[in-house]
């Protein structure tokens, strides 16, 4: 029986290009997700670039970190973290952030609709430990830095437009970003044992310059009612966010941020956690916690980035555990969809799906060297769920 209730598929607001080309089913977690088989069977032996996957699907190296990205004469990033990707007419745009400091930043490879790689470029750069970030209905992309009193950087997955400072939305430890227009907000994560879950909300929809930043305010339980305060100084300095509001809700290091259909996902690695937030009703609970798993060994640790398909899968990430992606189908079933094998000293960062949902992109940010100049930004294809 299925715990979680499909509702509908919706293209909201015209934003089914950056939240990854597909049309979404809404969904709500009765219980959290338990090992089971799932919906791409068992993973095979490690294929030519080390990655395990399930029958049918196939891998490619994009990019090495320090090493010019083939077909291009750009030097790949550092430490590439989080990403999205957008349609570019025919083709596509994947956005990779650098979590280094400093010069971070952000960069871009360009793909023909044939998935050969065209070009690459720098988006971003002068920044500080770009993490994770998010994408905007108006095909922007929110790359946040992490570290204290840390920035959001509005930039442009073209590399024509100069990236933009959001101090509006507040200066913290940012971690992700997903964008809700439906509500016109931007969620928001915060990487601390103490963090906070926020929502920025602008003055005008599509114009990130001003606006209200607000806490989750909730309960000590994982599950319940939750209402949103506005955080009185978003500057965060002297009193940081996370202590402004009485009775805003702490969570254990706030990473990966995901919305589709009424309902928002985050992750938090600090208790290996995914948390789901119903935004119909105001109302939270857990999606996954491997405390709780009831059966077995629990397949995912280390809990980070997320994203989603139009079948309603979640894709969770790994920081160490097993360098495993996992899938977290719509009746709770969380198994591995793949694993990245020889690279114990790095993490799984950057899940996006191509705006067709046929291809996944992904990092991992220290590679085989353990070092952040050796991270590997990989392709995989094949007969995903849609």
């Amino acid at each position: 029986m299925e715990r979680r209730t499909l509702l509908r598929a919706a293209v909201i607001g015209g934003s089914s290009a950056v939240l990854g080309g597909t049309l979404w089913r809404g969904a709500a977690y009765a219980a959290p997700a338990q090992p089971g088989t799932g919906p791409y069977g068992a993973l095979g032996a490690p294929d030519a670039n080390g990655v395990r996957l399930p029958s049918g699907f196939s891998s490619r190296v994009i990019a090495r970190s320090g090493q010019t990205v083939p077909g291009t004469s750009y030097r790949w990033h550092n430490a590439p973290d989080g990403g999205a990707c957008y349609a570019d007419g025919e083709g596509w745009i994947y956005v990779s952030n650098s979590e280094i400091d400093p010069n971070g930043g952000a960069s871009a490879v360009r793909f023909s609709a044939a998935g050969t790689v065209t070009a690459a470029y720098r988006i971003l750069s002068g920044t500080r430990t770009n993490c994770a970030g998010g994408s905007t209905p108006w095909r922007t992309w929110l790359s946040c830095e992490e570290v204290s009193l840390g920035y959001v950087y509005e930039t442009d997955p073209w590399g024509v437009n100069a990236a933009v400072r959001r101090p509006a939305m507040g200066r913290f430890k940012h971690e992700a970003a997903a964008a809700d227009p439906v509500r016109r907000v931007v969620y928001l994560t915060e990487d601390e044992t103490n963090g906070r879950f926020y929502r920025f909300v602008p003055t005008s929809w599509g114009d990130l310059s001003a606006g209200t930043l607000q806490v989750m305010v909730a309960g000590s339980a994982t599950s319940g009612a939750f209402s949103w305060v506005t955080v009185p100084d978003p500057d965060g300095s002297p009193t940081t966010t996370r202590t402004q509001v009485a009775g805003s809700k702490a969570f254990n290091g706030g990473e990966g941020c995901h919305y589709a259909d009424d309902t928002v996902w985050f992750t938090t690695k600090g208790d290996n956690r995914v948390w789901q937030l119903d935004l119909t009703d105001n109302t939270y609970q857990l999606a996954y916690d491997d405390s709780l798993v009831t059966s077995g060994t629990a397949p995912l640790t280390g809990v980070d980035n997320i994203t989603g398909t139009a079948s309603g899968d979640l894709f969770v990430a790994e920081d160490g555990g097993t360098m495993e992606i996992c899938v977290i189908t719509p009746d709770d079933v969380i198994a591995p969809f793949l694993r990245v094998d020889g690279q114990s000293a790095s993490e799984i960062t950057g899940p996006a799906f191509s705006p067709d949902g046929s291809r996944l992109y992904f990092s991992s940010q220290r590679g085989t060297s353990g070092s952040s100049s050796g991270g590997i930004t990989y392709e995989v294809r094949g007969p995903f769920r849609n």
